[in-house]
């Protein structure tokens, strides 16, 4: 039987759709300090934002606009899981996606164990995939952690209550998860755009603390230059421009205009910059 051109000069039985296996990358990267802190603290944080909910005073010294969602945080699970998620996802969530999706490639760089993967050898395009599909696993399981905990802790804590917001009429319990999952589901799209930036980033530098922070910064500066109104409609080319249309699942009835922007927004981005970060790494030197 004749072989093809890519498996001539092979060892016998090599098969490069076998290499690095998702299992066992995602083995590795759960016995790493970073991966296990990360997933720690989205278990930990809705449980000391519950703990600090407990030290209330009783005393309203007119906290505005974030009194009053503390105060419909503490009317039921859903309200509570609600409120962590308000309070992470600018900026909570987008540290810890930056931090798997911006490590992921960098630090085997810096440790100059890259070379010897590609020595095993694991195609570059392959590795380059099995890495990405670990972190996006991980920054979902990330979500669904602070998720979970909030929604099982404010639920033992106050209640199976209707969720509430200042946006919406009260919406019976089942509507309420099922609006809660729809939240979930376009922040995990939201920061893919999130994901692909740190990855790009991840992969033309060796430092991985510069891919992670770079990531965050330029989310960051997206965020500014958003507020800024003079840009006047070259806001809404910006990758946070609908970071927060989420809201519009809260409303009555749901607002999906910026919604489906904002997927459409998030998926190019995304799609852009895993793109380079394919084109630059199957074509760079590794020498580390």
């Amino acid at each position: 039987m004749a072989q093809s051109s890519s498996t001539v000069g092979a060892a016998a039985g090599y098969r490069p759709s076998a290499t690095l296996p998702f299992a066992a990358e995602f083995r590795r990267q759960a016995s790493r300090r970073r991966t296990q802190l990360a997933l720690g603290f989205m278990v930990l944080l809705p449980l000391i934002v519950l703990v600090a909910f407990q030290f209330d005073s009783g005393d309203d010294d007119g906290g505005g606009e974030f009194s009053s969602l503390a105060d419909l945080a503490t009317s039921g699970g859903l309200n509570f899981t609600l409120f962590s998620l308000l309070v992470s996802a600018s900026f909570l969530l987008v540290v810890v996606v930056a931090l798997f999706c911006g490590d992921t490639v960098a630090s085997e760089a810096s440790w100059g164990s890259l070379r010897y993967l590609l020595a095993v050898p694991v195609p570059r395009a392959r590795l380059l995939a099995v890495k990405l599909l670990v972190a996006l696993a991980y920054s979902g399981l990330a979500l669904l952690l602070l998720a979970g905990t909030a929604l099982l802790a404010g639920t033992l804590r106050y209640g199976w209550a209707p969720l509430r917001s200042e946006v919406s009429a009260q919406l019976d319990p089942a509507e309420g998860l099922l609006r809660l999952v729809a939240v979930l589901g376009y922040l995990a799209v939201v920061l893919l755009a999130v994901a692909g930036l740190a990855f790009l980033l991840s992969v033309v530098t060796d430092a991985a603390l510069g891919a992670v922070g770079g990531a965050v910064l330029l989310w960051i500066l997206s965020s500014i230059l958003d507020q800024i109104t003079a840009l006047g409609g070259i806001r809404a080319f910006l990758p946070t421009h609908y970071a927060n249309a989420w809201l519009g699942l809260l409303s009555t009835p749901v607002q999906t205009d910026d919604l489906v922007r904002g997927c459409i927004s998030a998926i190019a981005y995304a799609t852009l910059f895993w793109s380079l970060a394919f084109w630059r790494f199957t074509r760079k030197d590794v020498t580390s």
